[in-house]
């Protein structure tokens, strides 16, 4: 690999991977779109397609989770925006309009999630639907919408890791990526005479994580035993993920006061809460199946008793009926 990187290169010298011109934005004309922005709205329509088409082949109507999309792409956003801002707010305190600038990046995802959450609750009951089946059939949607969300985070430079000389090393040129996401320990490893940064591609990581995530939902469908339990599959399953990719990422947001990053803390509060309340729910599902079990069998056989009664009154009255004939007979002769 050579020392020197182009400004808009991207490599993967561990792989022999290196990647020249590599984009942030498209040009219209003189409008450029952001390819970051491009594959957020990427992420969500496929999100929505996907739970749409789960939603029919359940038995669900499509149109609910169509008419519930644009509530939740606002939701998401702004949740997502709101989060961020306020675990910045020293950067954003002196000039708020900042705040209203996307364009200069910001999102957080939990924000996004709980924000969404919220609103589909209020959508659903408004509805007359239940709000824990709607969760159950977005989530694969929502998992496979992270993983293309977060190639956003690639054509952006940003989401990445510590210093690592690992298979998936990934090199960024310096004048591409912000200065407070360079750490003294990648400091410490940038070579004399390179203009480059190496770092883990935590972006990477977590799109494979939330690819089996949405693998694990796929498997365990068939095993759900109460509405909401994949939802929570997924929350447990991403946030032990998040939890541990967040340990090196050197964009972190922290608790205020603290050096402890958020996303970590949240991550493995929401995964143990998660697993706690899937363990409650089986259990509980669990011990009602065999009352229900009982309940079908008394009306089964409420059901045969029934059938019973009514074969024996119709063959007495076919014997009754016969003799009765058969009396009416003798007198004639």
């Amino acid at each position: 690999m050579q020392q020197m990187m182009g400004d808009m290169d991207i490599a993967f010298p561990n792989l022999g991977i290196y990647l020249r011109n590599v984009p942030k934005t498209i040009m219209i004309g003189n409008f450029g779109i952001a390819l970051y922005g491009i594959l957020i709205a990427a992420a969500m329509l496929t999100g929505i397609v996907i739970a749409a088409h789960i939603a029919k082949k359940t038995g669900q109507d499509p149109d609910l989770y169509w008419d519930a999309f644009p509530w939740i792409v606002v939701s998401s956003i702004v949740g997502a925006r709101i989060y961020y801002v306020a675990f910045m707010w020293d950067f954003y305190k002196d000039d708020l309009l900042q705040i209203f600038n996307l364009r200069g990046g910001g999102l957080a995802i939990y924000g996004g999630i709980i924000l969404a959450v919220i609103v589909i609750f209020l959508f659903c009951r408004h509805r007359k639907a239940d709000p824990r089946l709607f969760l159950d059939t977005i989530g694969h949607g929502l998992v496979i919408g992270q993983v293309i969300g977060r190639w956003g985070n690639f054509f952006n430079r940003e989401v990445f890791g510590e210093y690592t000389d690992s298979l998936f090393a990934m090199r960024l040129p310096v004048s591409m990526v912000r200065e407070s996401d360079i750490s003294p320990l990648i400091r410490q490893h940038m070579e004399a005479g390179t203009n480059y940064i190496q770092v883990h591609p935590t972006f990477l990581y977590e799109g494979l994580w939330n690819l089996m995530v949405f693998v694990i939902l796929l498997l365990y469908r068939k095993r759900k035993k109460f509405n909401g339990e994949l939802f929570l599959v997924y929350l447990a399953g991403y946030g032990i993920g998040r939890a541990i990719i967040e340990a090196i990422r050197t964009d972190q947001l922290y608790i205020p006061g603290t050096r402890v990053p958020v996303s970590m803390v949240l991550g493995i509060v929401i995964a143990a809460v998660s697993i706690v309340t899937i363990l409650i729910g089986r259990k509980m599902a669990g011990a009602g199946q065999p009352a229900a079990a009982k309940a079908e069998t008394a009306v089964n056989a409420e059901a045969v008793e029934k059938t019973e009664t009514e074969e024996n009154a119709e063959a007495a009255e076919k014997t009754e009926t016969a003799e009765n004939v058969e009396t009416a007979v003798k007198t004639e002769e």
